[in-house]
C-alpha cells in the first residue's frame, strides 16, 4: 500500500487529512467487521450477540466489501489526497450496513455501487498521476467490485457474485505487493502481474457465461499466488526479526490459503455450493485475505490515521488462532464432514479477528504518539 500522506489541515479547519477524522471514517468499517461477525456465528448455528437472519444474509457484504472494501478506498483515498476519495470508504461502509436494516437493502446496494465505481474513478486518477503496473493491477480488481455490486443489486445470488469479489481483493492485495516491495523484485515482476490479473478477470468473466470454468478461475488464481510465491520479499524477511518476520508470517500464511482456494476451484465445484463452496470461500476471504489484512496493519494505520501502532509480540496470538480455526473448519469440518469441528472452527476465526481488533486498539492507544 502506499505511504503517501493524506490531505493536511488548512488552519483550524478539519480536513480528512486529520487523525480524529481519518479514525472516524474507519468507525463505520470497524462495525461492519463486527456486525459481519455477529453474521458468521448466526451461520454457524451457535449462540451470536445479535442472533437473526439479517446479519447472517449479509454476512459476505459486510466482511468483503463494509470492512475490507472500505479500508482499502479509505487507503486509496489518502493516496488520492482529494475529498472527494472519500465518498468510497464511506459509500461502502454504508452501503454494507444497511443490508441489515429492513427495508434498506435496494438503497444499501445503490450504495455499494456508487462506492465502487468511486473507487475504480480513484484509481484512474492515481493512474494518471503515474502509469504504474501496480495500480493497473489494482484498478481491474476495483472493476471487478463494479461487477459483483452491479450483480448483486440485480438480484444476482451470493454464490455467483463470491468469484468477482475474490478478484477484487485477490488483485488489489497483490498489486499492494508489487508496490510496497517492488525494489526487492526483478523488473519483469509487475508485467507478469498484469498477465495473471487480466487472466484472472477473463476467468471471472467466463464464469458468468459457463457454469463449468470453475477450473479456469482456479488456474488463474495458482498464477496469482504463484507470482507472490517467486517475487514477493516475504520469503526472505521471513528470516529476519520483529515486525518483518510477523509481515512475512502473515503473508506466507495467506500465500498457503490461497494456494488451497485454487485448489479447491480446481478440483472440487464450489458454485454448487456445501463444503466445497465453504472452504474456497473462507480460505480466500478468511485465509488469504484476512492474513493480508493482520500482516499489513502496524504499517498502514499510522498512514492512514497517523497512529502509531507499535510491534509486539502480542500480535502472533489472533495469527495463530486464525490459521489454527482455519484448519479445523476447512479440513475436520469440511473435508471430513465433522458439524462440531466446522463450528468449533468458525468460532476461532472469529475469536481471532475480534482479538486482532482488541491488539490493534491497546497497542494504539498505548503507544501515546502521532506520527508526523
Amino acid at each position: 500500500m502506499t505511504t503517501l500522506a493524506g490531505p493536511r489541515v488548512s488552519g483550524r479547519r478539519l480536513v480528512p487529512g486529520r487523525p480524529a477524522i481519518r479514525v472516524v471514517l474507519a468507525v463505520p468499517a470497524a462495525a461492519s467487521l463486527l456486525v459481519g461477525l455477529d453474521g458468521a456465528l448466526s451461520l454457524l448455528d451457535v449462540w451470536s450477540p445479535a442472533p437473526g437472519d439479517r446479519t447472517g444474509s449479509a454476512h459476505g457484504v459486510l466482511m468483503t466489501l463494509g470492512f475490507v472494501g472500505a479500508l482499502i478506498a479509505l487507503e486509496r483515498a489518502v493516496a488520492l489526497r482529494h475529498p472527494a476519495g472519500y465518498i468510497a470508504p464511506v459509500a461502502l461502509a454504508a452501503g454494507a450496513l444497511l443490508h441489515v436494516v429492513p427495508r434498506t437493502e435496494r438503497v444499501g446496494a445503490g450504495l455499494l455501487v456508487v462506492g465502487t465505481v468511486v473507487l475504480t474513478l480513484v484509481y484512474q486518477r492515481l493512474w494518471r498521476r503515474q502509469r504504474d503496473d501496480a495500480v493497473l493491477v489494482q484498478a481491474l480488481g476495483a472493476v471487478l467490485a463494479v461487477g459483483a455490486t452491479v450483480g448483486w443489486l440485480g438480484g444476482v445470488p451470493m454464490a455467483a457474485v463470491v468469484p468477482w469479489l475474490a478478484g477484487f481483493l485477490v488483485l488489489t492485495i497483490a498489486g499492494e505487493r508489487l508496490e510496497l516491495a517492488r525494489l526487492g523484485m526483478p523488473g519483469s515482476a509487475g508485467r507478469l502481474l498484469v498477465l495473471a490479473a487480466v487472466a484472472l478477470s477473463v476467468s471471472v468473466l467466463a464464469l458468468l457465461l459457463w457454469a463449468t470454468a470453475g477450473p479456469l478461475f482456479g488456474l488463474s488464481l495458482a498464477l496469482v499466488s504463484g507470482w507472490l510465491a517467486r517475487h514477493d520479499v516475504a520469503r526472505r524477511t521471513v528470516r529476519a526479526s520483529g515486525l518483518p518476520r510477523y509481515m512475512a508470517i502473515c503473508m506466507l500464511s495467506g500465500q498457503v490459503w490461497l494456494v488451497a482456494a485454487a485448489g479447491v476451484w480446481l478440483l472440487a465445484d464450489p458454485a454448487v455450493g456445501g463444503p466445497a463452496y465453504d472452504a474456497a470461500v473462507h480460505a480466500v476471504f478468511l485465509g488469504f485475505t484476512m492474513s493480508m489484512v493482520m500482516a499489513h496493519a502496524p504499517v498502514i494505520l499510522p498512514v492512514v490515521a497517523r497512529v502509531k501502532l507499535p510491534f509486539h509480540p502480542l500480535l502472533y496470538a489472533p495469527l495463530l488462532l486464525l490459521q489454527l480455526g482455519l484448519v479445523v473448519r476447512l479440513w475436520a469440518g469440511d473435508a471430513l464432514g465433522t458439524t462440531t469441528a466446522w463450528q468449533v472452527g468458525g468460532v476461532l476465526t472469529v475469536a481471532a479477528l475480534i482479538g486482532f481488533m482488541g491488539c490493534v486498539f491497546t497497542l494504539a492507544a498505548t503507544s501515546h504518539r502521532w506520527t508526523s
